[in-house]
């Protein structure tokens, strides 16, 4: 009989034994998961974000312009990544809709369901998401090419037309407080969007940052690499034209 209950009793004191071992493993799994599930929610945003980068700086067009210094052309590629990503982005309407014509701005004031100006509506549209006063101002000054109609003059918002505005603004350095230029050939790129996020308010001074806004500087850059190689190969390709022409 004290046999038997010894061996009861050895029995239990292995399978506690066992049953400890198990909790102990369960335990630390757990600790595990939890350490696993805090630092993927800490950085889930930031994977968000570089999911957000990749997509975008494979979806970004070239522009319609089909000349301009490389610099100020990098920059309005950033710019639009960040305003207006995506195909088919000169006809894009705030909100996310799209038109069909161009023959002037949109003037469609769209009702803002989010942030600070929540209530309001908006007229941004196009590529670089021109508010309609602001593309009249800037099309009065920079547009190649105004109509006259009965009913004024127009500014045809076609996507040629979009990119050369805006380029000759950026240009302008009278228009802004320093040469964006020199900025950009200085590789001062943040500064350079700090400089524009007055008009353009996810660029970076916290206004309405997105997703894409800490990823800008290092975007600008990746289209700044295109815009040199295509103007190499353009400088080239004139160059054989000229030696053949002899």
């Amino acid at each position: 009989m004290f046999f038997y209950r010894s061996k009861q009793k050895h029995n239990k004191d292995g399978e506690d034994k066992v049953y400890s071992r198990k909790q102990k493993i369960w335990d630390i799994a757990s600790i595990l998961s939890l350490f696993a599930l805090l630092w993927f929610l800490q950085n889930a945003q930031n994977v968000i974000r570089h999911v957000n980068y990749l997509k975008v700086s494979e979806d970004v067009p070239p522009l319609a312009m089909s000349n301009g210094d490389p610099y100020i052309r990098a920059l309005m590629r950033t710019i639009s990544a960040s305003e207006s990503s995506g195909k088919n982005s000169y006809a894009l309407l705030y909100g996310g809709d799209h038109v069909h014509d161009l023959s002037q701005h949109p003037n469609q004031c769209i009702p803002i369901k989010t942030d600070v100006n929540k209530g309001k509506c908006s007229t941004a549209s196009g590529r670089y998401q021109f508010l309609t006063s602001t593309w009249i101002e800037k099309a009065s000054k920079y547009h190649p090419n105004p109509s006259e109609t009965i009913d004024g003059i127009t500014y045809s918002f076609e996507p040629e037309y979009q990119d050369i505005v805006v380029y000759r603004w950026l240009k302008d350095h009278h228009q802004w407080n320093v040469d964006i230029l020199t900025l950009l050939k200085k590789d001062r790129v943040e500064d350079a969007l700090i400089e524009l996020s007055d008009v353009w308010t996810s660029l970076g001074s916290g206004l309405e940052d997105n997703l894409m806004t800490p990823f800008l500087p290092k975007l600008y850059r990746k289209f700044l690499a295109e815009e040199l190689a295509s103007t190499s190969k353009i400088s080239g390709s004139q160059m054989i034209n000229k030696i053949e022409s002899f």
